[in-house]
């Protein structure tokens, strides 16, 4: 038996053979191929990575062959096979493979507290860089998803890992330094999430998302919680997680490219006229996929049409890191993904905030917009509407965000929960007040509450030509009634429709979502 082949994937791609670096295929897609196969470490469906990688008019199978041709020569070496290949899978040995990402996806934060300071360093070492530095693949999303996810473990145990050697290194400042100015680059990235243990539960894989991840429908991993939300995954609570059925519920999630570099995360479900849905504060498609909060909400949107949702940048699968969250940049998200989707008429729907997204973007493209609907929104944000006591309010709010927030006793959280879902049962609070953690850090909710303060699209209203259908649940605590009112009265021809609720996000069981479901049903019928 030759010795271990070394992969390298905590960096640039790295194949390593008793120590000896080994040249790779010129092609990303192969070296894409090989670095999947290698940390999934189990048989993978032909006809799967043909979807993940090459799914396109040409011949994907016969791309795959060829992509398996190259990759042979370099894993299979002096007769040790571990490239195994038959008609319908293909799997890359991992018992004489050694991939440094194994190392380090099984580690507890227990675990770091009892290793010794050496092995720790070791540990650190092994990070050259981000999860497959610049292996980025834009026209295979279902790869990026998975290496966005990938990549997010790696950043909050890298981080772990330096915290701890900083506990233990206080007494050695030349030992100190170095891990500090990683641990600071790292920290901006993952916006100072903490790491508690946590295990992805096997209900996770029902989403054929997390099939095209590679991983089995029982396959249930223990891993450090990657906390900006970058893929789904289910959390240690005592919340049941809803059911979900493979066969006819199902969406696709995208990115794209906004101008000034950002990456968008969008997902289609669904068939018939699209319907865009704006972007909302704290949104995530994964987990709002499977959340009893906004699940019969994409279930009924997407039931006799094509549904679009988005994740505004700073939020959920979308990135992170983003300099500019001003209302011209939400704005633009939308226009990106609108772009990226291929669309030339839809239906746009705004919630919260983005009734604001919705209508600035329906005066700039009208020619693009069959109708507007309009929920829950505001025409000013909290600091433009001139209340004293609001204005305070939000203050004090964006405080609570930014320290509250990042802790694991969602106390905090709970008041928004509070707020938003008056009438929500246990398991739909505990949801919601998950959901908050998981699809935007505490900077970036502060930041984004704030820029929502600035919004004022007063000014514009009487510029909308497009059929307007406006919605507004009548004790609304989050935002005022008169709000929604305002967007009637200074929308030429748009129709009110006055809901019976406290919730501003309507939940499953109360018949004012029923009668939003049927008016807005109702309103694509008539505007398509």
């Amino acid at each position: 038996m030759v010795g271990q082949l070394t992969i390298e994937v905590l960096g640039e791609l790295n194949v390593r053979q008793q120590g000896q670096l080994l040249p790779l295929p010129q092609s990303k897609k192969t070296r894409a191929l090989l670095a999947y196969l290698a940390v999934i470490g189990k048989p993978q469906r032909r006809e799967h990575l043909c979807k993940m990688f090459w799914e396109v008019p040409d011949d994907p199978r016969a791309s795959l062959r060829w992509s398996l041709h190259k990759l042979r020569p370099i894993v299979n070496i002096e007769g040790d096979e571990r490239l195994h290949a038959d008609h319908n899978s293909v799997l890359l040995s991992p018992q004489t493979i050694d991939v440094d990402f194994n190392g380090i996806a099984s580690l507890r934060p227990a675990d770091l507290d009892v290793l010794d300071t050496d092995a720790l360093e070791s540990l650190a070492a092994t990070f050259r860089g981000e999860f497959l530095e610049g292996l980025y693949l834009p026209h295979c999303p279902n790869f990026e998803a998975w290496r966005l996810y990938h990549r997010d473990i790696a950043l909050r145990v890298h981080t772990a890992i330096l915290r701890a050697l900083l506990r233990r290194l206080r007494d050695c400042p030349d030992r100190v330094h170095a891990h500090s100015m990683v641990l600071n680059r790292l920290t901006e990235e993952t916006a100072g999430v903490d790491l508690p243990e946590q295990r992805l539960e096997p209900s996770i894989f029902r989403s054929e998302l997390a099939e095209s991840c590679g991983y089995a429908p029982d396959q249930s991993l223990r891993l450090p919680r990657p906390g900006s939300g970058l893929m789904s995954r289910t959390f240690e609570t005592d919340v049941p997680l809803p059911s979900v059925t493979p066969s006819n519920r199902s969406q696709e999630i995208r990115f794209c490219k906004t101008a000034d570099r950002v990456t968008i995360a969008y997902a289609v479900c669904g068939h018939g006229l699209p319907i865009v849905r704006a972007a909302h504060w704290m949104s995530h498609l994964q987990y709002d996929w499977e959340s009893p909060v906004w699940r019969h909400w994409i279930d009924a949107l997407s039931e006799k049409a094509m549904l679009i949702r988005y994740d505004e940048r700073g939020t959920g699968l979308s990135d992170w890191v983003a300099e500019d969250i001003s209302f011209t940049a939400m704005i633009a998200d939308l226009e990106s993904v609108v772009d990226a989707a291929g669309l030339d008429r839809f239906t746009l729907l705004g919630v919260s905030q983005s009734c604001a997204v919705s209508v600035a973007y329906a005066v700039r493209h009208p020619e693009r917009v069959s109708g507007l609907i309009l929920y829950g929104g505001f025409v000013k944000g909290w600091r433009k509407r001139s209340d004293s006591h609001e204005v305070a309010t939000h203050e004090a709010m964006t405080a609570l965000i930014r320290e509250g927030w990042g802790q694991n006793n969602p106390v905090f959280r709970h008041l928004f929960t509070a707020m938003f879902i008056p009438g929500a049962d246990q398991v739909q609070m505990d949801w919601f007040d998950e959901l908050q953690r998981i699809s935007v850090s505490p900077s970036n909710a502060g930041r984004l509450h704030e820029a929502f303060g600035d919004i004022d699209v007063s000014d514009v209203l009487s510029q909308v030509t497009v059929p307007t259908l406006v919605l507004h649940a009548r004790k609304d605590a989050v935002v005022p009634f008169q709000c929604g009112r305002e967007f009637a009265t200074g929308i030429p021809g748009a129709r009110f429709v006055d809901l019976d609720s406290a919730n501003h996000i309507l939940l499953a069981n109360e018949p004012a979502f029923e009668q939003f479901v049927r008016e807005a049903r109702r309103f694509v019928a008539e505007t398509a």
